[in-house]
């Protein structure tokens, strides 16, 4: 029987443990800015995305190894959005992982460059990594660069932003929650299965699965920021309604938001029966998304 929670811990403790090693040491000149870079990353967190890279390569018949450095440079990108998600110019918040955020701890200029600094050490790392033929030598980079820039993850804080106090819109809200984090759920996933081999229908298919599982991220959270207290999600909570955020939540109430983070995993699930691996840490991920309490 496979045992989800002992999963969990092991692939996370080798992700905290190949970050702390991997990343500059905080007294590497300049220090402030390694100290701020360490902060954030080593903060805690889910770690989903790298674990959802590491169980893709699985899937499809690969091994954890040749998709660990790409799965880190994920994390340490997905912290760089984090950190600027928080800046005052964005949404000001003051708690991130159930601490202070990077700019009250280290002021908003170092808090902007620490984030720059991990997005370029994320292709840095990426650049290092040779993916297997047919696939093109870049082929991970541009994934990642294609979720991450103005046509994904930038894009959709943009409209995140612009969209505050306006009227609720399904089509706006689903727009935003794809482009702010649906892509880069489905560019980790897509990265874990290009390393590990995968064919081009496996390739597709887990693409499915990431995006699925990426909205239901998403929508989760939208019901968790309604729903919980800064104590348990270690952030703020009821900050979305009150900045009128587009959330699915706002746009669809409480319920309905719940059941379509119950259909969006079923799909997500249902589109990994072609695969050749071990999908069953990718279903318990994707079921660990919609039940979680934090």
């Amino acid at each position: 029987m496979f045992e989800f929670r002992q999963y969990l811990n092991v692939k996370t403790r080798l992700i905290n443990e190949a970050l702390e090693r991997s990343l500059p040491a905080a007294n590497t000149r300049p220090a402030i800015l390694h100290r701020a870079m360490r902060y954030s990353v080593l903060a805690g967190g889910k770690r989903l995305r790298p674990i959802l890279c590491l169980a893709a390569a699985k899937a499809v018949g690969g091994n954890v190894e040749t998709a660990l450095l790409p799965a880190l440079a994920i994390e340490i990108l997905h912290t760089y959005t984090l950190i600027h998600d928080d800046l005052p110019c964005m949404d000001n918040d003051k708690l991130r992982r159930g601490k202070p955020t990077s700019h009250v701890v280290f002021g908003a200029a170092n808090a902007i460059l620490a984030g720059d600094a991990l997005l370029t050490l994320a292709f840095e790392w990426l650049a290092g990594v040779m993916p297997p033929r047919p696939y093109a030598p870049n082929q991970l980079i541009l994934e990642l660069a294609g979720a991450a820039g103005s046509q994904g993850v930038i894009a959709g804080q943009v409209e995140d932003l612009a969209s505050e106090g306006k009227k609720p819109s399904a089509a706006k809200v689903e727009s935003i929650h794809f482009l702010k984090t649906a892509a880069l759920i489905r560019a980790a996933v897509r990265i874990g299965a290009i390393c590990g081999g995968a064919s081009r229908s496996e390739l597709s298919a887990l693409g499915q699965y990431g995006e699925k599982a990426g909205l239901a991220f998403q929508i989760a959270d939208d019901i968790l920021n309604e729903t919980s207290s800064p104590e348990k999600l270690g952030k703020a909570a009821g900050s979305d309604r009150s900045r009128g955020k587009m959330t699915y939540v706002a746009v669809h109430g409480l319920e309905k938001a719940k059941k379509m983070t119950r259909r969006l995993a079923g799909e997500a699930v249902e589109s990994l029966q072609s695969l050749k691996g071990n999908t069953e840490p990718l279903a318990a991920l994707v079921e660990f998304i919609v039940t979680r309490k934090l």
